[in-house]
């Protein structure tokens, strides 16, 4: 038994090695936070910024803002993308095309997630393929917001969905997949 005269040093040192240790304080929604993705290679690529702003009721408004000097453009399908060009796969954002009510709340950040689709083409492939659509599940470990990418039908998104108020892309409408089947790993926001 160590010969401490305080118990206090002996007690947290059971309690973190008991699991008790206190948890992390999660990242608060306010300001000006950097959105980067994480490459297979490991590199951070800064994308640009989302702004989280208080509003009534404990909800946050936020707007992301795409740093469009990070992405290359891309003519696909009719139609301009940024892109994130990779060796083997070029990741392309997609805006999500309608209104939308910009808030999140803590363990509620779909409509956030919603507006930071992409998808994935390799170099060669012709056109837009937004079948290979991204979609970034949130979870906040404290210091940040990290995605994780499941893979969605981006066509679903080709007309308004039937309810505005409800984002379309629910758990039903996602598929997991491998942690290291996409070249962007995760995105952060920090």
């Amino acid at each position: 038994m160590p010969s401490w005269t305080h118990p206090g040093p002996f007690l947290l040192l059971l309690a973190c090695g008991l699991g008790l240790a206190p948890a992390a304080k999660a990242l608060e929604l306010a300001g000006r936070k950097t959105l980067s993705a994480v490459t297979a290679e490991g590199a951070t690529v800064t994308l640009g910024a989302v702004v989280f702003t208080p509003a009534a009721d404990g909800a946050v408004r936020f707007k992301v803002e795409m740093q469009h000097e990070a992405l290359s453009d891309h003519f696909l399908s009719m139609r301009e993308f940024k892109c994130l060009p990779g060796p083997k796969e070029i990741s392309c954002y997609v805006p999500y095309p309608y209104r939308h009510p910009e808030q999140v709340r803590p363990g509620q950040l779909a409509w956030l997630e919603h507006s930071l689709l992409f998808f994935f083409k390799t170099p060669t492939d012709f056109g837009a393929k937004l079948w290979n659509g991204l979609y970034f599940v949130f979870t906040d470990t404290g210091p940040a917001l990290v995605g994780v990418p499941q893979a969605v039908d981006l066509n679903l998104i080709g007309a308004p969905p039937a309810d505005l108020s409800r984002p379309p892309y629910g758990p039903d409408k996602r598929h997991a997949i491998p942690a290291d089947a996409r070249w962007i790993r995760t995105l952060r926001i920090e």
